[in-house]
């Protein structure tokens, strides 16, 4: 009886701590599909990116990839990403 609890104490302080070091992330919003597109169409028309925005740009299509059920969707942003990145979604 004893060595279950202790073991269910580790395990309760273990996933304390792999949740502690885990960052959270906000969940995808409109405004991510919106900022990936917009970024997208910005590459399209010729505009460079700064590294800074290709970072958040990227993050923003990734979020929104994952929220999204539409296939045309996901295809959509796994194509603002290669606009972005010039790399093809790895999942």
């Amino acid at each position: 009886m004893r060595a279950r609890t202790v073991l269910g104490g580790a395990l309760a302080i273990g996933a304390l701590a792999a949740g502690t070091f885990t960052p959270l992330e906000a969940p995808a919003s409109t405004a991510d599909g919106y900022a990936c597109l917009a970024a997208a169409q910005r590459v399209d028309d010729g505009e460079v990116l700064t590294e800074a925005e290709k970072k958040d740009a990227h993050q923003a299509c990734s979020k929104a990839l994952g929220a999204t059920a539409s296939v045309i969707q996901k295809y959509q942003f796994e194509e603002a990403i290669f606009a972005i990145t010039g790399k093809r979604h790895e999942y």
